[in-house]
């Protein structure tokens, strides 16, 4: 039977690169390996993707190939069994990916590992996201046995040294395959990976070495700082084990809504009713502010949904002495109850004025964008 074309084996292109082609035979040979495919010509296939394989990831032999063809590389399905072992190394590293074990003598150690991340979720007020604060918070996690050290062995025993994988927390496994002996490194099923065995466990921590714990700890909150906002602690999180580095923990801020203000960015949006008197004639008003009162000055003419800006009265910028902008969004009050004088008065007003139509102006959310600069 004629021999397919090798890049059409592993579906590459002749331009195909290194990794191109590694990563087809990856993925072929996760469909069609004996070990993992009982299709009848599964290991033939597998063969056929091992050899195409073989050729082009050697520069030589691919020119060789691709200049002519099938009879420039004869004898690169000869060896034992159809396979040729001279690059076994490199076929041992994907498999070791593929299945989980190494080649011959490789092993993986089970070495420090870090501690998993926490999460905290902190209530801030409004004024407390805008300055900033200092909060005492609870910190559950797992901390040393005060009992043992942490050892996990009852005070005046100690740990011993596993005898099933001689403190190396791994046993090796050796496995047949196409390719030939593979080496399958696994956790000691004894020691479950620790190399030590406790023959008196602590009765506090009950061999684990750990005890959960809660701690009280300040945490200083920035200020400007938003909903949702996100601070890392470094190292405050689950211990490691293997003498890895601990996790980290994360507070998740909450802020609480004002009873006045609304927030947009770095600046602060106050809504405030005017009368028509003052609408009309200007005037000068308190209004609250994240600082306190002070005083704000109203334009004689001032419109309905008119924009006032008071600089600097707005969310600090993190890590920033710059800080936003008020905004204050005039609102015209119109009375709904007049006494007889009241009424007297605004009856001679309106003869006075008269009325008009006015052509179509800017609506209140398009001045808005401009002051807002959107």
């Amino acid at each position: 039977m004629a021999q397919r074309d090798y890049y059409e084996v592993l579906g590459v292109s002749r331009s195909a690169s290194e990794s191109d082609l590694k990563s087809a035979f990856r993925n072929l040979a996760r469909k069609y390996h004996p070990d993992v495919n009982d299709a009848p010509d599964a290991e033939d296939k597998f063969k056929e993707i091992n050899t195409a394989y073989r050729v082009l990831s050697d520069d030589d032999k691919r020119a060789a190939y691709d200049r002519f063809g099938h009879a420039g590389v004869k004898g690169a399905n000869s060896g034992a069994g159809g396979y040729q072992t001279a690059d076994f190394s490199d076929f041992a590293d994907i498999f070791g990916d593929i299945f989980g074990f190494g080649g011959r003598g490789r092993g993986r150690s089970r070495g420090p590992q870090r501690g998993a991340d926490l999460q905290y979720r902190v209530k801030l007020s409004f004024t407390e996201a805008v300055f900033g604060v200092e909060k005492e918070i609870n910190i559950t996690r797992d901390e040393p046995c005060s009992t043992c050290g942490g050892s996990g062995a009852k005070p005046g025993t100690s740990p011993k040294t596993c005898k099933h994988c001689g403190g190396r927390g791994e046993v090796r496994q050796t496995r047949q395959t196409l390719l030939g002996s593979m080496v399958q490194v696994v956790t000691c099923p004894v020691c479950n990976g620790k190399g030590k065995m406790i023959e008196s466990p602590c009765t506090t921590c009950h061999g684990s070495g750990q005890e959960r714990k809660t701690r009280r700890k300040k945490v200083s909150i920035p200020a400007g700082v938003d909903d949702g906002t996100r601070i890392r602690l470094s190292g405050e999180g689950q211990p490691g084990t293997n003498n890895g580095p601990p996790g980290d923990l994360y507070l998740v801020l909450s802020v609480q809504p004002h009873k006045y203000f609304r927030r947009r960015d770095h600046d602060i949006l106050l809504d405030l009713n005017v009368n028509i008197a003052q609408a009309t004639l200007g005037a000068k008003v308190r209004v609250p502010t994240v600082d306190g009162e002070s005083m704000l000055r109203i334009p004689p003419g001032t419109q309905p949904g008119e924009v006032i800006r008071m600089r600097g009265k707005g969310v600090p910028y993190l890590r920033s002495s710059s800080r936003g902008d008020q905004l204050v969004v005039i609102n015209l009050t119109v009375p709904k109850h007049l006494d007889d004088d009241e009424r007297a008065l605004f009856e001679q007003l309106a003869e006075k004025m008269g009325s008009e139509v006015l052509p179509q102006e800017r609506g209140f959310f398009e001045r808005l964008r401009t002051v807002l600069g959107g």
